[in-house]
């Protein structure tokens, strides 16, 4: 099974545009992203794909590989599918270029779910981490997921789900982290697939996958790390960098 990384990258980030170019600890965070993903040594293949000369030079300068989209795209999803399209491989993994905190366990779970899927049930893998603090589960950049007794994923949004109408009821909260692995084939349709108006009200890409009946299968980590969406969050990043490269 031959299994590759895409990493898109857009310059223009709504909530914090140029974010992928921002200082961590000496490198871009994109730079960072990248060379983690690598570092995994899970993948064949590592590229960036993006619509930035500025992006594509901080990448390919540094000795990495990175490929430019050919036109503009609505998702991430659809960057990478245009990528990959030519490319030989069964299992496409979507790393966010914001997640400069990628490590090689969480992903060696999520690959391992194709592994044992014989009857190739599932399309796409994704991650997701127990949060318990309210103010992140009421926050819309936070994406929540919701699974059944398998962990196929069943809704995603922005809102707290479940709605906690009885706190004593025992519910877990699971933010979504943005890596997904895709078939390759779950992906190329993905790109044919018309969005709809759920997917276009939350903003969350994989909620199309749902609404075609796609499974998406979802592997817990316990790895929290930052996903960089605001200054904030770069600030929470470089403070932690500093904790986890302590000597």
């Amino acid at each position: 099974m031959k299994i590759i990384s895409m990493i898109p990258a857009r310059y223009s980030a709504s909530r914090f545009p140029g974010k992928l170019m921002q200082n961590l600890a000496g490198k871009s965070v994109i730079l960072r992203t990248y060379e983690a993903t690598v570092a995994t040594e899970l993948f064949s293949e590592v590229y960036v794909v993006t619509d930035s000369d500025i992006i594509f030079n901080e990448i390919v300068n540094n000795g990495g590989k990175a490929i430019m989209s050919k036109k503009e795209h609505e998702s991430g999803s659809d960057r990478i599918a245009e990528a990959v399209a030519d490319v030989d491989c069964d299992i496409v993994v979507n790393v966010q270029g914001d997640e400069p905190f990628t490590e090689r366990e969480s992903l060696h779970k999520v690959l391992e779910v194709f592994k044992d899927d014989v009857e190739k049930e599932i399309d796409l893998a994704s991650l997701m981490v127990e949060i318990t603090d309210w103010e992140e589960i009421q926050n819309p950049n936070t994406v929540k997921v919701i699974v059944d007794q398998n962990n196929f994923a069943l809704y995603f949004s922005r809102s707290p789900i479940p709605y906690p109408r009885d706190k004593e009821a025992g519910a877990r909260y699971f933010k979504h982290k943005g890596i997904y692995a895709f078939r390759k084939e779950a992906l190329l349709d993905f790109t044919v697939l018309p969005m709809r108006f759920i997917e276009a009200t939350e903003k969350i890409e994989c909620i199309r996958y749902l609404e075609y009946g796609k499974k998406i299968k979802m592997v817990e980590t316990e790895v929290q790390g930052v996903e960089i969406d605001t200054p904030e969050d770069l600030e929470r990043a470089k403070r932690l960098w500093k904790e986890i490269t302590k000597t």
